[in-house]
């Protein structure tokens, strides 16, 4: 059974750091694409950040470049979201996904991806 679990959410102050993790089980994913999203109060799920099967290419919203980094580590089987400078508007629930591919192929598409999880709270006060 695939199990993605988040962690690392919690309540931040405007400007401060997060690092969420999210851990995969039952299956290994090192070749497969990874991303974040995220679900605001009242608003439509979003694509965050994705990263390559191989950690070389990465994607951002423009709403988080040179603030987040998505890194990963195959051995362990685990995708991480480095967030700086945070904003009250980055809160949100935080959910990662697996995709069906390798290479980073129409990362905000949601339809491609195969497997999420059920999400880590994030709350940037101001």
């Amino acid at each position: 059974q695939v199990q993605l679990v988040e962690s690392g959410g919690g309540l931040v102050q405007a400007g401060g750091s997060l690092r969420l993790a999210c851990a995969a089980s039952g299956r290994n994913f090192s070749s497969n694409a990874m991303a974040w999203f995220r679900r605001a109060p009242g608003k439509e799920r979003e694509f965050v950040a994705a990263m390559s099967w191989n950690g070389i290419d990465t994607y951002y919203t423009d709403s988080v470049k040179s603030r987040f980094t998505i890194s990963r580590d195959n051995g362990k089987n685990t995708v991480y979201l480095g967030m700086n400078s945070l904003k009250p508007e980055d809160t949100a629930a935080y959910y990662c996904a697996v995709h069906h591919f390798g290479p980073i192929y129409m990362p905000t598409k949601e339809d491609l991806y195969v497997y999420w999880g059920q999400g880590t709270q994030v709350t940037v006060s101001s």
